[in-house]
């Protein structure tokens, strides 16, 4: 891990003489929990977790007010055929109806309908459908219970004419009240053309709109629409926010899962930011135009434990964007820690106490002297090549070499493809997911024959960028047999989706800033220095001038990341540590040599900006330093004072970022260190487990007594809040000095 740090520029520790410790992250899920926190600094947690009984006493208690509610997310298209929405619910029973006072009613019914109305009917339909029509409303009057499919339905003869099939649909529409819908269909007996026959059947349940006089069908359905935003205004806005808990999923995923659910699209979900997916993550979403029935009801199929949608429940006129959030807590279970100092005939309470002491000077170092802020590894890739290279060499405009570097492979991968048969037992001992196995086989199966077809067989589909270069440049002429776009390597770089394909030239961006950020470290440690650059107004709004209102527009990186992130507080949550500047185009500037030895800023003010046409440079060691680095070779020869390029996809206009970072709130807090034997014991209890009452027991073990005899193994559980643009994994680089290593899993055994 640590040469995969260096390659990437992560080289530098901020107090390398505090010592550290070995632990082992993430070998459960359940050790890597993680909740949003929200703009005002409030850590959200999952609540209000409804059970089946809880909705349905809210229905009986409800009444009509629900039915009220749910209208305002049907609407009625006219020569539209009707959506099918399929609803779970318990079946209800249906009241029963005297045969007397339902014949009297229909009797009514049919009486209200005025010579003249039958007449304008009869002037558009035949008398056989003229009656079927007046029949059907009769039974839509005197049975308001039943179901729409449970009446009959109406077909007209056809109609050639479509201003008489115009005026049908707006004289059903009026004369019954908007009780009867109305759409036009195709004849059996037809085969081309528009279609002419009017449906006539019972409209779902709505309150029916009083007639028009005027007969106008858009004056109608702007009432409709007006309706609808007063009931969406009426429970506070048309956005329902709500609270996603996961465990060991993606947020994209879960919410692709539940827009197939409810028959929506993706984009009609937003949220402030992604989660990890081997993690136990809370955060929230918002979405449009549903009502929380709706969403409860989803629970129903979640598999297990793996996601739960919950509260607080809110309505708010607006959704949510990426960044709209303060940052992450994480309560963080790091196991098989091991410490420096100790000695082989300690007990377990000896032990225990001495690991306590190590990670607590850890953590208080971490808090107050804080972290270089650099990009985490997962900003690079977990390939043969790193994704920087690839940005690299599209900014050199060697588009070939971009194409190579992204379809890179390991080949050790093909021979342990080989080895690994189905029956045998190379797949219980293999340490790379067979996802990797099977991708690395696909690219390597084209790159020796062409032949598209039969790699993007064995390429999974979650590898899009791949597929989608893969199947650009193996496309055959059939007349020919050739491959035409065999060498248009700019057209296969534009198959991949546009934030993915500006994630390449990003990590370029990254890795020159996490290389130039310890450099500076190296040379002038936590010292301000003539030149270096601070934020234009950063400093004086939090010097006392009032705080404006946050940014309406905010420069994110691909992830939703703010570039900038105000320093944090290491005293509680205030609005001056966590709101993003107020000008949405971020300006900094070069510090006078008065200025860096005033005092007045500290080495958290400092930014050091990412490569780009738009930014400046600092005038000092560090600034020529950046501009010798990207010169080198290893820097990719290219000038830092040009970048701009003919395709606008990687023309980058550059940003700031903070050197250092420190954790938000009260620091880092150890919360407990425990002795522990089963690699599968649960050391906290996820949100979940809490609201349902059946998590873990946290007991805690002194050393001491029969409980504690077979307990040779430490864990420590550690809390830290973070910055939205604070990476966990710089953090815990930090805190344990390089000795904090991802879990490897065996891909044959499932791992909670």
């Amino acid at each position: 891990q640590e040469a995969q740090e260096r390659a990437v520029g992560i080289s530098v520790y901020v107090q390398p003489h505090v010592p550290g410790f070995r632990c082992i992250v993430k070998q459960r899920y359940t050790d890597f929990l993680v909740n949003e926190i929200l703009p005002n600094g409030e850590v959200q947690h999952l609540t209000e977790l409804a059970s089946g009984g809880d909705r349905k006493r809210k229905r009986e208690s409800d009444g009509q007010d629900g039915n009220k509610k749910q209208r305002s997310e049907i609407e009625t298209h006219v020569e539209a055929a009707p959506a099918k929405t399929k609803v779970e619910s318990a079946p209800e029973p249906k009241p029963t109806v005297n045969g007397a006072a339902a014949k009297a009613t229909r009797d009514a019914a049919v009486a209200s309908i005025s010579a003249e109305d039958v007449a304008v009917l009869k002037g558009i339909f035949d008398d056989r459908t003229v009656d079927g029509i007046v029949q059907l409303y009769a039974d839509v009057v005197a049975y308001p219970d039943r179901k729409p499919r449970d009446h009959a339905s109406i077909k007209s003869e056809p109609l050639l004419e479509k201003s008489k099939r115009t005026e049908a649909h707006m004289c059903v529409r009026r004369i019954f009240q908007s009780k009867l819908e109305t759409t036009t269909i195709q004849s059996q007996d037809q085969q081309s053309g528009p279609p002419t026959i009017i449906s006539i059947r019972a409209a779902p349940a709505k309150v029916a709109a009083p007639p028009s006089t005027k007969g106008d069908n858009r004056d109608q359905q702007k009432v409709d629409r007006q309706r609808g935003r007063q009931n969406w205004a009426e429970l506070g806005g048309e956005y329902l926010h709500f609270t996603l808990y996961k465990e060991n999923k993606d947020t994209m995923e879960v919410l692709n899962f539940l827009g197939a659910q409810l028959k929506m699209h993706i984009k009609h979900f937003s949220f402030a930011g992604t989660k990890d997916r081997r993690g136990v993550t809370v955060q929230r979403v918002a979405i449009h135009r549903v009502l929380r029935q709706r969403i409860e009801q989803l629970n129903k199929m979640a598999r297990g434990r793996s996601w739960r949608l919950g509260g607080p429940w809110e309505y708010r006129p607006e959704g949510l964007e990426l960044g709209m959030l303060s940052g992450n807590e994480f309560l963080l279970t790091l196991r098989d820690a091991e410490f420096d100092g100790e000695d082989s005939s300690w007990d377990m309470s000896r032990r225990l106490e001495h690991a306590r002491t190590v990670a607590q000077d850890a953590a208080d170092s971490l808090a107050t002297n804080g972290y270089l802020n650099y990009y985490g590894l997962q900003r690079f890739g977990s390939y043969k090549t790193g994704t920087h290279v690839a940005g690299m060499r599209m900014l050199k405009g060697d588009l070939k070499g971009a194409v190579d570097a992204i379809l890179a492979y390991d080949e050790s991968l093909l021979q342990e493809n080989q080895d690994s048969g189905p029956q045998g037992d190379g797949a219980s001992k293999r340490n790379v997911p067979q996802e990797d196995v099977d991708r690395a086989t696909a690219i390597h199966q084209f790159s020796k024959n062409g032949n598209s077809g039969t790699a993007l067989r064995l390429l999974p589909m979650r590898f899009a960028a791949e597929r989608g270069m893969i199947t650009h440049l193996g496309k055959r002429d059939r007349g020919t047999n050739t491959r035409p776009n065999e060498n248009d390597f700019q057209g296969a770089l534009m198959q991949i989706q546009r934030n993915l394909r500006l994630m390449y030239v990003h990590a370029y961006q990254s890795f020159i800033w996490n290389t130039v950020v310890g450099k500076r470290w190296e040379l002038f440690g936590n010292s301000v220095v003539e030149g270096d650059l601070v934020v234009v107004g950063e400093k004086e709004k939090a010097e006392g001038q009032p705080a404006a209102a946050p940014a309406t527009k905010q420069e994110l990186d691909e992830n939703g990341e703010p570039v900038i992130h105000p320093s944090a507080s290491t005293g509680g949550y205030s609005e001056s540590a966590t709101t993003e500047i107020e000008d949405p185009y971020v300006r900094a500037r070069p510090l006078s040599k008065e200025e860096a030895e005033s005092g007045r800023f500290t080495v958290f003010d400092i930014v050091l900006p990412l490569p780009g046409y738009d930014v400046v440079y600092p005038s000092n060691d560090i600034g020529k330093f950046m501009e010798t680095f990207m010169a080198s070779e290893e820097g990719g020869d290219i000038d830092p004072h040009n970048m701009r390029r003919g395709w606008k996809d990687i023309s980058l206009s550059g940003g700031y970022r903070k050197i250092m970072s420190r954790p938000l709130g009260n620091g880092a807090e150890v919360v407990d260190v425990k002795a522990y034997s089963d690699e599968n014991e649960q050391m906290v209890e996820t949100d979940l487990e809490k609201l349902g009452g059946s998590g873990v027991q946290a007991t805690k073990h002194e050393g001491n007594g029969d409980a504690a005899i077979h307990q040779d193994r430490i864990a420590v559980v550690l809390k830290l809040q973070l910055g939205s643009s604070q990476y966990a994994t710089m953090a815990l680089r930090e805190l344990t000095k390089g000795g904090a290593t991802g879990y490897t899993p065996q891909y044959s055994v499932a791992n909670r």
